[in-house]
């Protein structure tokens, strides 16, 4: 009969995940995630098989928390142009609350291991993609229930959106920039008209 776990494991991932979204994949080592996790390292490695077994499922917790939950809270709460332009601000808030790493699991991600490794390359396009779409979504409805101009190109803008987004949470990365972020949002509001 299997040993019943003595831990929770979401509080666990989400520890981890803390830890590789303020160092980096590179930077955690076993040590750091003994110390975050509060686990031992053969539970560690009993749950995650690696450090690479636990920064994945830390990615994936990361991707549902932290991205799809927002942005599903954001469309809850507002819609089309109001929806996008929440989104932004929601990002600026967070940053200035301090209650999380600086800048995104994500985009770190991007940066450090999506060049030379295929499956996270994979996992973090196709998160990106995701928050695209929201954008092209919220797009298409405020075009049409009038509230955006005709004239706005759908996709291209929900391209720069995202440019513009991956922006935000990369100036965020070190900590809050409300300068920055007020920029953003009013660049944001000028492109949606």
């Amino acid at each position: 009969m299997p040993r019943a776990k003595g831990y929770d494991e979401t509080e666990v991932l989400d520890r981890a995940t803390r830890a590789f979204w303020a160092r980096g994949y590179e930077a955690t080592s076993m040590s750091d995630l003994v110390k975050a996790t509060g686990l031992h390292r053969g539970s560690l490695y009993a749950a995650f098989d690696d450090k690479r077994g636990m920064f994945l499922e830390s990615l994936r917790h990361f991707d549902k928390a932290y991205r799809a939950d927002f942005f599903d809270s954001v469309a809850r709460e507002h819609a089309g142009k109001d929806a996008v332009i929440a989104a932004f601000r929601g990002v600026g808030r967070q940053a200035a609350a301090g209650d999380t790493p600086g800048g995104c699991l994500l985009v770190n991600t991007t940066l450090e291991l999506s060049p030379h490794d295929p499956e996270v390359r994979h996992f973090v396009d196709s998160a990106l993609r995701e928050v695209e779409e929201f954008f092209f979504t919220q797009i298409e409805s405020a075009k049409r229930d009038g509230s955006m101009s005709g004239s706005v190109a759908p996709r291209q803008t929900a391209q720069a959106l995202l440019a513009l987004f991956l922006g935000l949470r990369v100036l965020t990365r070190t900590g809050p920039n409300a300068a920055a972020a007020k920029a953003i949002v009013a660049q944001v509001e000028t492109m949606l008209g």
